[in-house]
């Protein structure tokens, strides 16, 4: 299947979970990042039983701290 991983189109295999991807993508501190799939954010709670679907477009985002 193919995604869409931070712009770039990839090919994953069918049933690729959100888990599996994080560590193909070597994601660091995958405890602390925000992912969102079609621009919709996934609960923390929900990352370990999301499955990836033909066409998803996912993005890792960190929070970014500073500033005066």
């Amino acid at each position: 299947m193919t995604i869409t991983v931070a712009g770039e189109k990839k090919e994953y295999k069918d049933g690729l979970t959100l888990p599996e991807l994080i560590e193909l993508e070597n994601v660091e501190t995958p405890q602390y990042v925000t992912v969102s799939i079609n621009d919709e954010f996934i609960e923390t709670e929900n990352k370990d039983k999301t499955v990836l679907k033909d066409g998803d477009s996912v993005e890792f985002l960190y929070f970014m701290g500073g500033g005066r």
